[in-house]
């Protein structure tokens, strides 16, 4: 690992378990084995560094998103592609995206640090509202609207289907954060509730 991407790491895990605030530069370049002067070579500022953490991210989830045969970001590209895999596919899709998001230790920092930071800092409380929140129901919303419109979802409230869908997903992973012994019945729940959820919108002759 280079310079640069060891900051960035260092940094993460310095946030993750002080809170973005508490950490200064020099503490980031003093745990790196560097001087300040020697880090501001790299990056301008300590929002550079958590600007650069949120680019990592975003690499990293279209990376994992790209292996499972799906965008992550564009909900026409992956309409089109949840229309016709089967059910034990998008299951087989929803597991790899739990597991991604509870065991990618980068992500898993990322999530603890907005986590303590939502009760001392609005941006970051902003940001994980976003993050974890309106971004992933904003985007299956629009993904089971266009699926309704090409007749493969019963009429609903496409806000309220994506509650119904990604609520139970968020639940569990919060619940592995905090007692991973219990994963194994999470990837059970996170199955029969994909199967479950087709059974209330998908229509009979699209199964």
């Amino acid at each position: 690992m280079n310079t640069k991407s060891r900051i960035l790491d260092v940094a993460l895990t310095l946030f993750s378990e002080k809170g973005y605030h508490s950490v200064s530069v020099a503490e980031i370049a003093d745990a790196v084995g560097i001087k300040a002067p020697s880090l501001y070579k790299h990056y301008k500022s300590k929002r550079d560094i958590f600007d650069a953490i949120l680019s990592e991210m975003q690499i990293r989830y279209e990376q994992q998103t790209s292996a499972l045969q799906m965008n992550g970001n564009n909900p026409t590209t992956d309409a089109a592609i949840f229309s016709s895999v089967s059910e034990d596919a998008l299951i087989q899709m929803g597991i790899g995206l739990f597991t991604y998001f509870l065991h990618d230790d980068y992500v898993c920092r990322f999530r603890k640090m907005l986590t303590v930071e939502q009760f001392h800092d609005t941006e970051l409380a902003a940001l994980y509202t976003k993050q974890y929140t309106d971004d992933p129901l904003s985007y299956q919303s629009q993904i089971f609207s266009m699926l309704g419109a090409c007749g493969l979802f019963r009429p609903a409230n496409t806000d309220v289907m994506a509650l119904h869908f990604y609520a139970p997903l968020y639940l569990l992973l919060t619940l592995c954060d905090r007692a991973p012994e219990r994963e194994p019945e999470a990837i059970l729940l996170l199955e029969q509730h994909i199967k479950q959820f087709n059974q209330m919108y998908k229509k009979e002759n699209t199964q």
